[in-house]
């Protein structure tokens, strides 16, 4: 991995105890975005000196917690409203499920299409995390994408 600078994510953890179910596929997204977010990201919390950060990220009572750590201490908290990402995360599951079964045998218009939905409903909501996060954390647009695939996975609940 190359240096990034200070203002990165080093270490990233998923407080995961409310996620029941997940299938093979979102357990594969998961990967991947903790994956390419530990390879590049750009995580700047206003006000700090610098990083490099560990980060874990879960849900409490409605809300998208940010819990930044910095040489394994505390370094601050960010707590957004998860309501206006849950359309959001519905239709991109929906979408998704959709996407999943399709790549089995419907014809590749199809699935090409299901995916440019897909991607959109995905850039939608990176888009969303990166206003909501404005003031409190900068983020480039990759960064967003990634943090948003996670948030969708901590939304998988029974």
């Amino acid at each position: 991995m190359a240096e990034q600078g200070p203002f990165r994510i080093a270490a990233i953890e998923l407080d995961e105890h409310s996620v029941v179910r997940r299938t093979r596929e979102i357990e594969q997204e998961r990967e991947i975005a903790i994956y390419d977010l530990l390879e590049a990201n750009s995580f700047a919390p206003v006000g700090s000196p610098g990083g490099p950060y560990d980060l874990v990220l879960s849900v409490a009572e409605n809300r998208l917690v940010f819990d930044i750590r910095l040489n394994g201490q505390p370094h601050g908290k960010v707590m957004l409203s998860l309501t206006p990402f849950r359309r959001i995360v519905k239709d991109y599951f929906l979408i998704c499920e959709s996407y999943y079964k399709a790549i089995r045998n419907a014809p590749p218009s199809q699935i090409e299409a299901l995916d440019m939905g897909r991607r959109g409903l995905h850039d939608e909501g990176s888009v969303l995390l990166k206003e909501r996060l404005e003031g409190k954390i900068a983020v480039d647009f990759d960064t967003a994408r990634r943090l948003f695939t996670l948030i969708c996975v901590l939304h998988l609940k029974g």
